[in-house]
């Protein structure tokens, strides 16, 4: 069983499953093939197999996730609420041959550079169905929720001074020197 099948929470399903582009299976057959005779095809197409076999990425309706590695496990994981963008690189070479790069930027440093993958357009297409199907509703801890709803009360009961909210706020004054090196004050 694949690991995105195992880690996959109560009513979370795959949306889209990512794969690897054929012309990527074509090559390491093509090295196994012409260079075979040399061991040197034989460990591209072992290294190559083993690559494409141990990777995988899906999209499931509450989170991004791409997993790398066969001894040594790498996952990257990201909630479907927090990704911010998704940008699709496209070679023109890889356009013809129906391959390309996602990458998924999220809240803060989050980042997920997903290998060349087949139909990539779909794979965004994807994401961005389970982005609006969340309806942007965040989904927090019980232990978070609880110490938002404590600081809201908390914010409610402090008295606001009426002359504080309508009085404009005043532009800081802007020093600068000949060449720009003096900071603003």
């Amino acid at each position: 069983m694949r690991y995105i099948d195992e880690s996959l929470a109560d009513g979370e399903t795959i949306i889209q499953r990512g794969r690897w582009p054929g012309v990527f299976w074509f090559g390491a057959w093509a090295a196994l093939i012409l260079l075979g005779l040399i061991l040197v095809g034989v460990f591209i197409f072992i290294t190559a197999y083993v690559k494409m076999k141990s990777t995988d990425f899906a999209v499931t309706n509450r989170r991004v996730i791409l997993k790398r590695g066969w001894l040594n496990r790498h996952t990257q994981e990201l909630a479907v609420e927090s990704v911010e963008g998704v940008t699709l690189d496209q070679s023109f070479i890889a356009r013809i041959f129906g391959y390309g790069r996602v990458i998924v930027t999220g809240t803060g440093e989050a980042r997920i550079v997903f290998p060349p993958m087949a139909n990539p357009v779909a794979f965004r297409r994807s994401i961005e169905a389970a982005r609006a199907d969340c309806g942007g509703e965040v989904h927090l801890a019980h232990e978070d929720r609880e110490a938002i709803n404590r600081a809201a009360e908390a914010n409610e009961n402090e008295p606001v001074d009426v002359a504080e909210r309508h009085e404009p706020r005043r532009r800081a004054k802007r020093h600068t020197s000949l060449i720009g090196l003096r900071s603003r004050r």
